[in-house]
């Protein structure tokens, strides 16, 4: 027990508790407003399937899942519109935030009947017993979630599950801060050593129970609506992971005068990884537990009319590209949940009429211009990666009901 264990552990408790809501997103947890109607509405038509128009062209009678393949890929193959997908698949409200039960090695039939399609793992007119599927020997630390089929590939969301971080204006002042660097360098990479201090009644502890893994943030640029300039929360700039070694103490040493001193210690932290150097000043907040997200391509149950607030790491590039990430002026509290498709509207662009004489301005129409999908949400604000998008995104853009 540390001179600083009496007198932190309700700050420490609210820290650990805000902190957590921000870095978890509790899809189940939200509450959406849902009639009654629309939800049966939702059960009648997921237990149907699709109408035949809405398959696509050559979508194939029955298809075997390999490895590496993605639920948004296989509803592509499937649908003209992949956000259908838990229509074809005959998947109920309440199993949508379940974990996919689609695996690599199963094979897939499409059953046409009555002038509607859904998808089987078994085959048409059997007793509807799914196939057996033929798996590789696993390690026992993996579950059989590890080998469910991914929504998107990995790899293009994967990084905006730990990077976006959406605060209030106080949090990260609040948070551990660096205040040192070995060697006296002034920026520190993956596998250097740095020193840490907390708020006085928040310290960082290497006791039994408190956070060992953390991320490292800089600055808190503020997310304001486009249409409204409202400050909806503030994004903290993703610098990497690091390790607690040791945590903050005092040490006693001599005075000279027959006595001692008790002259305080920073935590000793040291960096795992690094997107960027890190550097004096720059704060740490506990790293959340790993969690299997599943995000099963769907159309949002609620109205959606949000526009593009950012184009995530970008604050130079005007334009968001095919696989960038947005943030979006809608959140948990409106609704909007992690798998949630939304179509992307151009602007309008406000021309010149040089055909008239009067040189009118003219404001041309919104279009279509690609789709995104949801990945995580905050409070107030999402992220959303840009699926196939036509011309480059903007602030302002809206996002609207998929069309």
């Amino acid at each position: 027990m540390t001179a600083f264990t009496s007198v932190r552990r309700t700050a420490l408790g609210a820290l650990t508790i805000i902190a957590g809501a921000l870095l978890v997103m509790p899809a189940q947890a939200q509450n959406y407003p849902i009639s009654s109607g629309q939800r049966a509405t939702a059960q009648q038509v997921s237990e149907r399937g699709v109408p035949l128009e809405e398959l696509a062209p050559n979508a194939p009678d029955s298809y075997t899942v390999k490895r590496g393949d993605t639920l948004w890929g296989i509803s592509g193959m499937y649908l003209k519109r992949p956000w259908r997908w838990p229509e074809l698949w005959g998947m109920n409200l309440k199993a949508i935030p379940n974990p996919h039960l689609i695996f690599p090695g199963q094979t897939l039939y499409l059953e046409k009947d009555g002038g509607y399609a859904r998808l089987r793992t078994s085959r048409p007119g059997t007793t509807g017993e799914p196939e057996t599927v033929r798996v590789s020997p696993r390690t026992r630390s993996d579950s059989l979630v590890d080998s469910a089929l991914p929504t998107l590939k990995p790899h293009l969301i994967e990084p905006f599950l730990v990077e976006p971080l959406v605060v209030d204006e106080q949090t990260l002042l609040r948070a551990p801060r660096v205040i040192a660097t070995t060697d006296e360098r002034v920026l520190m990479g993956a596998g250097d050593r740095v020193y840490v201090r907390g708020d006085t009644a928040s310290p960082m502890l290497a006791e039994a129970g408190e956070p060992r893994f953390y991320r490292v943030f800089r600055n808190a640029v503020a997310l304001k609506d486009p249409m409204t300039g409202e400050v909806l929360g503030y994004e903290a700039q993703y610098v990497g992971k690091a390790e607690l070694v040791r945590g903050e103490s005092f040490e006693e040493t001599p005075n000279g005068k027959g006595g001692y001193n008790a002259e305080y210690v920073p935590a000793t932290v040291d960096l795992s990884a690094t997107k960027e150097e890190v550097q004096a000043g720059d704060r740490l907040l506990p790293a959340p537990a790993r969690a299997f997200m599943s995000y099963t391509p769907r159309a949002p149950e609620v109205e959606v009319d949000a526009r593009v607030v950012s184009i995530y790491g970008s604050s130079a590039v005007a334009y968001g590209a095919q696989n960038q990430v947005v943030a979006i002026n809608m959140g948990s509290e409106d609704g909007v949940e992690p798998g949630h498709v939304l179509s992307l509207m151009t602007k309008g662009d406000r021309i010149k009429d040089t055909t008239d004489k009067a040189k009118a301005m003219v404001k041309l129409p919104s279009e279509i211009n690609g789709t995104a999908m949801v990945f995580r949400t905050f409070e107030r604000v999402s992220y959303a990666l840009l699926l196939e998008i036509r011309n480059g995104v903007r602030v302002g853009d809206r996002l609207v009901n998929p069309k």
